[in-house]
């Protein structure tokens, strides 16, 4: 399977700028656009999503647990059926601006805490099928997790994400921080390319671990996305759907 490249975006609010959008654009091939419960607002999703569209690239849900303060990374208890209503709600935002660029959504992918959660509790997880069962397209996530598990299970495609600029902990789960620091692009690239090739990376204590490369995630965040973005793409170019 060729690999993509995509990123988290479109998570400017009001006057606050987040993040280089323009500059990724074109590094990318998938955008996972925030839907307004951890960040971004009308204005900043339209325009996002027509940024995408100049350049040819397709858009995705990246719906949150309801934390703009937090940006979608502190936990929540939340039952399963409000959860899965609160998750339809952000898509159905995202999809109407889609709608009227005559775009289509290409896939789901949980933001932040809320995909942490659904890798590792059922009743989230479950949730997030709930809502992909309306919309009937792929659902981005974590091989080796409840994602594959229960996503699998209830029949939705998953697209297996490795992390180009996060942490991985010894048991293969993310470390998902606050605030995203500058990573060396270098060493995102070549993790990046042992992923492809191999499946595994190494955790923060050096141990290895399994994972899926299906797609390949920078956020737009980090501080120095486009140079990582730019290097991770140098390295698995021979892998690049375009490149297939």
């Amino acid at each position: 399977m060729p690999v993509e490249i995509n990123c988290d975006m479109g998570e400017s609010f009001g006057l606050y700028k987040l993040g280089d959008d323009e500059g990724m654009m074109p590094l990318i091939s998938i955008a996972n656009v925030a839907c307004g419960f951890h960040a971004s607002d009308p204005n900043h999703m339209r325009h996002t999503v027509q940024l995408a569209k100049r350049s040819n690239v397709r858009v995705g849900a990246h719906p949150s647990l309801p934390d703009l303060q937090g940006f979608g990374r502190r936990e929540m208890k939340i039952e399963r059926d409000e959860l899965a209503n609160i998750i339809i709600y952000q898509i159905g935002a995202i999809k109407g601006f889609l709608d009227a660029e005559g775009m289509t959504l290409n896939h789901i992918k949980p933001h932040g805490s809320l995909y942490g959660m659904a890798a590792r509790i059922e009743h989230v997880a479950h949730a997030v099928c709930d809502a992909a069962d309306v919309y009937q397209v792929p659902l981005f996530g974590m091989a080796n997790t409840l994602h594959q598990e229960v996503y699998g299970a209830r029949g939705h495609k998953l697209i297996a994400e490795y992390y180009a600029d996060l942490p991985y902990r010894d048991d293969g789960s993310l470390i998902i921080p606050r605030e995203h620091e500058a990573v060396d692009p270098d060493d995102a690239a070549a993790r990046s390319l042992r992923a492809v090739e191999e499946g595994k990376t190494s955790s923060v204590n050096g141990v290895d671990v399994d994972v899926g490369a299906d797609c390949i995630c920078v956020h737009s965040d980090t501080p120095n996305a486009v140079e990582i973005a730019q290097a991770v793409r140098q390295a698995v170019k021979p892998y690049l759907a375009e490149a297939a």
